[in-house]
C-alpha cells in the first residue's frame, strides 16, 4: 500500500517498524528548447509514485525535493541551483527527521548533478546508523541531456509540457568526451541550445516503454540490492559465463 505524504493528514501517516519512504530528487535546470525545467522533478516523482505502488507493505512518497545541484547549467535563465553542500545538508537532516517515524528511506535521483551529495550524505547517514540508500533514474544507452531518451519519456508522462517543434539536437559526441569542457565551462561552453544528444525520434510509445523498464528495474534494486559503500543501490553484476 503506498502513500503520498503531502495529500496525508498526520494521524493516517503510517508508523509501523516496516515503513519505507521514498523521496524523489529532482532540479530545476534548463533542458533545451523543448522540455521544461522541471524535467528531472518529473522523472524522479513517477518513478518514485510508480515503484511505489507495486512494493509490498506500506511505502509513503515524499514531496519532491525539486532544487539540486545545477551549477553546469547557472547560464541559462530559469536554472536554479542550490548547490552540492546546500542539498547534501538538505539530505541528510531529511533522513534524521523521517527516521522518527520511519523506518528506512531510498531516495529517487533523477539528476546526475546531484550525485556527489547522495554519495556523501548518504555514506554519512548509513555510519550514524540509518537505513537509507539511493537509486538514480539513467535509461542504459540513454544520451546525457534532454535528447531522445528523456524527450521519449516526457511525451509520455507530460506530453503537454513538450514542445516537439522547438527540439533540436546538441552536442551528440560521449560525455566522456565532453566532460572536460563541461567542468570548466558548463553545458553553455558545449551545446548552446542547451542538449546533450538528439532529440529526432522520440515518442511517447518509446517513453512508456523506457520508463516502465525502469520502474522495474528501481522495485528490483529496493528490494533486492545491497547498497554499496556509499549507499547506492545497483544492479548485481552478471555471474561469470552468463
Amino acid at each position: 500500500m503506498s502513500t503520498a505524504l503531502a495529500r496525508t493528514t498526520w494521524p493516517t501517516v503510517p508508523t509501523e517498524d516496516d515503513v519505507l519512504v521514498l523521496v524523489p530528487v529532482g532540479s530545476t535546470e534548463q533542458h533545451g528548447h523543448h522540455l521544461p525545467l522541471g524535467t528531472d522533478s518529473v522523472m524522479a516523482e513517477a518513478v518514485a509514485s510508480r515503484a511505489a505502488a507495486r512494493l509490498p507493505g506500506r511505502v509513503v512518497v515524499a514531496p519532491t525535493l525539486v532544487y539540486g545541484n545545477s551549477g553546469e547549467h547557472a547560464g541559462f535563465p530559469g536554472t536554479v541551483s542550490i548547490g552540492h553542500e546546500a542539498l547534501r545538508f538538505v539530505l541528510v537532516e531529511m533522513v534524521r527527521s523521517l527516521a522518527l517515524w520511519a523506518s528506512r528511506t531510498v531516495f529517487v535521483n533523477g539528476h546526475g548533478g546531484n550525485v556527489r551529495a547522495l554519495d556523501e550524505a548518504v555514506g554519512q547517514l548509513r555510519e550514524e546508523g540509518h537505513d537509507v540508500a539511493w537509486t538514480g533514474c539513467l535509461f542504459p544507452g540513454g544520451d546525457a541531456h534532454a535528447g531522445r531518451s528523456e524527450t521519449s519519456a516526457m511525451l509520455h508522462l507530460t506530453p503537454g509540457d513538450v514542445d516537439q517543434d522547438a527540439a533540436t539536437a546538441g552536442d551528440t559526441r560521449p560525455i566522456a568526451e565532453l566532460l572536460p569542457r563541461l567542468v570548466a565551462g558548463g553545458v553553455r561552453s558545449v551545446a548552446p541550445n542547451g542538449v546533450l544528444g538528439d532529440p529526432t525520434g522520440a515518442s511517447a510509445q518509446e517513453g512508456r516503454t523506457l520508463v516502465d523498464d525502469l520502474v522495474t528495474a528501481t522495485v528490483h534494486r529496493i528490494l533486492t540490492a545491497a547498497p554499496d559503500r556509499r549507499g547506492r543501490l545497483t544492479d548485481p553484476a552478471p555471474a561469470a559465463g552468463r
